[in-house]
């Protein structure tokens, strides 16, 4: 399952942090101590608003280790974009993908006329999330987030999420019984945190409740109001795939840097299904395992609203491809090169080499995320090489050397 905390929780933070400032400054890495913390969240739960069958919710609520382990041990978005794409683009899940666009025709037309969402963007992440609402996870809820809340790694933002699941009982939402999902907490069709859910999930199908694990059309609108408040813009592109030539501007290859087409087609830029349109219209070049592999221009819809659905830029990049993939497109090109990439002990080893160079690379994790791909850009141009921020495994090698 992938994980998603793009939203800033202010009003629920500033909640926690003045009815509970010293609760909040404590953690623990065992049980020893939970029931303690939750004594204390139960007082901060009310004081933020939680009434009694919200609160009611805490009863009996255990420490869970097997969460723990669950969440040191993720390394599924270490691997490359090929590799990732290849289980999770799967001709199963084009094909069912396809037929849902035509079984809810309706409900997609709805849902663009009000969001400026298409279908298959919705339909990607309903696939990648949980395999079409085949399998939206069994464990609870609210004891999965408390351990998370307690645990030292992520407290607070797991003490804004396990108020945000209890505001969804409190009110009504879900009952305790639809409380279920994946093991960091997300819910439903679409996989929301539960303070993501509680702000941002709408009753599409009129029926007094926003319930994303039994409503198929609140699941899917819901995600399609999320992307807006992530930034999305109506009706216009996400991501597109390209070729690029041998030699170009390598250091302008990159999600925070956009030019106008006119601009990538002047560079050798081509559309992989024709002819690239030379106009102003803004784009950045994506490319997931740098000069020598797959190729996108990613449109604004992809550089916001995508990478604040989920952070790691492999799965925001697969779940962009399936949505064109449904939508009609051909199968990615893998290149024009074999790319050795690292692996997850690999990565982690870079990590560790570019801190000891001074770089801030966030938590040595084995994930690619921006800042790592951030310092890889800057030894790259310092090394004199090709800055396309993607690590090899001869990349790696020359910094063991140095």
């Amino acid at each position: 399952m992938m994980r998603k905390f793009g939203i800033a929780g202010l009003a629920l933070g500033m909640a926690i942090g003045t009815a509970g400032m010293a609760s909040a400054a404590t953690c623990g890495n065992s049980a020893k101590g939970f029931d303690g913390f939750i004594k204390n969240f139960r007082k901060e739960a009310a004081a933020a608003g939680i009434g009694g069958r919200g609160l009611s919710a805490l009863d009996g609520v255990q420490y869970q280790p097997g969460i723990i382990k669950k969440d040191r041990a993720q390394s599924v978005f270490s691997q490359s974009f090929l590799d990732f794409q290849a289980r999770m683009v799967t001709a199963s899940r084009i094909k069912t993908g396809r037929a849902l666009v035509a079984k809810h025709k309706a409900l997609w037309d709805q849902i663009q006329e009000r969001y400026g969402v298409p279908g298959p963007v919705l339909i990607a992440f309903w696939a990648l999330e949980t395999d079409f609402g085949g399998f939206m996870g069994d464990f609870s809820t609210i004891p999965s987030i408390a351990t998370l809340a307690w645990d030292c790694r992520r407290s607070e933002k797991f003490r804004e999420q396990l108020l945000g699941a209890l505001r969804l009982y409190d009110q009504g939402d879900l009952e305790l019984e639809d409380m279920k999902g994946a093991w960091a907490g997300e819910i439903g069709h679409t996989q929301f945190m539960p303070k993501e859910y509680n702000e941002t999930a709408v009753d599409f199908d009129g029926d007094g409740h926003r319930n994303l694990r039994r409503s198929i059309p609140d699941a899917m609108a819901s995600g399609a109001a999320l992307l807006i408040k992530h930034g999305w813009q109506a009706n216009q592109p996400w991501l597109q795939e390209v070729k690029v030539p041998a030699d170009m501007p390598w250091d302008q290859a990159d999600i925070a840097i956009q030019h106008p087409r006119s601009q990538w087609v002047k560079w050798g830029v081509k559309a992989a299904d024709g002819k690239l349109k030379a106009d102003k219209f803004q784009a950045s070049l994506l490319l997931p395992m740098g000069k020598d592999g797959p190729a996108f221009l990613a449109y604004e819809n992809f550089t916001k609203a995508y990478l604040l659905w989920n952070e790691s830029l492999v799965y925001s990049t697969t779940a962009a491809y399936l949505a064109t993939r449904i939508a009609g497109a051909d199968p990615v090109s893998k290149g024009r090169a074999q790319v050795n990439s690292l692996g997850y002990e690999q990565i982690k080893e870079l990590q560790q080499i570019l801190v000891n160079k001074g770089y801030d690379v966030g938590e040595v994790d084995g994930k690619m995320g921006r800042a790592t791909r951030a310092a890889v850009k800057d030894v790259q141009i310092k090394m004199g090489w090709p800055a396309d921020s993607y690590p090899t495994v001869e990349f790696l090698q020359q910094l063991q050397r140095s």
